[in-house]
């Protein structure tokens, strides 16, 4: 005689187990989805692009990086390890690891890289710094931080008498600004070489007389080679890498 048991699993079983897999493989895509991000994984909002003035030559508060208020606090620099770096583009990324390649000299003497503090997101008035102050006593040596030439000499409100040197591809622009005096017999169109002495610490312009500084800043220059006009590069996270 045939048994009329049926061997299969019964349906209701079946269906149960269907349920519980459902709620594991929800609770599992939840977890996913709401996983704490990564301490280091950028997001969308981590990425910024900051673009120089494009104002006339008039002067550098117009025409370069020294902007209203250039005044830096007169207390003691920060060490560098305690400053998080500003958020930096793609593109300024690429141009910062192609510059530390480079190996560019501190442009003032006596300084060391750990002493350097990162001023360029700091507000100036209604602008930002966009570059970096360096705080030395007046009169301290400043040195080319590269081979280049000397494309102008220019005495800004903000600035006060200042130096634009393009890189010997004509790609960066290096900025010296507040300086004291010029190098004797400095001249535009002067070929200078990594090291050389350009000018002197001093607080011409805007800069606080008790407070020294060189003003330095780095921008990538447009097609046309303007020296007044480019990107800015945060120098600091060129000059501190070692």
């Amino acid at each position: 005689m045939t048994s009329d048991v049926d061997h299969h699993t019964p349906l209701a079983f079946t269906v149960a187990m269907s349920f519980l897999m459902g709620i594991v493989t929800t609770i599992a895509v939840y977890s996913l989805r709401h996983e704490p991000r990564a301490r280091n994984e950028p997001t969308a909002t981590d990425v910024t692009e900051v673009h120089a003035s494009t104002g006339a030559p008039t002067d550098r508060d117009a025409a370069g990086t020294a902007g209203a208020n250039d005044q830096p606090a007169v207390a003691p620099p920060e060490p560098a390890a305690s400053v998080p770096p500003a958020p930096v583009s793609p593109t300024e990324a690429g141009e910062i690891v192609a510059l530390r390649a480079r190996d560019l000299k501190l442009p003032v003497d006596g300084v060391d890289r750990k002493d350097l503090r990162n001023t360029f997101a700091e507000a100036r008035g209604s602008r930002t710094h966009e570059a970096l102050d360096i705080l030395a006593p007046r009169g301290t040596k400043v040195r080319a931080v590269e081979d280049g030439r000397v494309q102008k000499l220019f005495t800004s409100k903000a600035g006060g008498l200042t130096i634009y040197e393009f890189d010997p591809t004509e790609t960066f622009a290096y900025y010296y600004a507040h300086l004291d005096r010029y190098e004797d017999g400095l001249r535009e169109g002067q070929m200078v070489k990594r090291g050389d002495v350009i000018g002197y610490v001093g607080s011409t312009g805007n800069a606080s007389p008790d407070a020294p500084h060189l003003h330095f800043s780095i921008f990538r220059l447009g097609p046309e080679k303007r020296w007044w006009k480019g990107d800015p590069i945060n120098p600091y996270l060129v000059l501190t890498e070692r």
